[in-house]
């Protein structure tokens, strides 16, 4: 299992929320098997996507499809800036 770690920092998280939903068919046909949104506490247009993937190589492929994303007009309008996504593996999870 690996995870895509995403992180925006967006000119209203509201309207940012709106055009990310457009793409929940995307991400289910890319195999995006889950994800997490967090926002920062002190500052909600500060945003993180986690994307569960069963291999890292979706995760990578992944990345294409999203650099198209930001690209688009919506995301410029959408988005003050991000960081470069990173793939990390999933070494443990556990639900206490």
């Amino acid at each position: 299992m690996a995870t895509l770690h995403i992180e925006n920092t967006v000119h209203d998280f509201d309207s940012w929320k709106s055009a990310f939903d457009k793409y929940e068919n995307v991400r289910r046909e890319k195999g995006v098997r889950s994800y997490r949104m967090t926002r920062h506490h002190d500052d909600p247009n500060k945003v993180m996507v986690d994307l569960t993937f069963d291999s890292v190589s979706r995760a990578e492929d992944f990345c294409e499809v999203l650099e198209k994303i930001w690209r688009s007009p919506q995301s410029q309008a959408e988005l003050v800036t991000h960081s470069a996504p990173q793939i990390v593996d999933v070494v443990e999870e556990r639900t206490l």
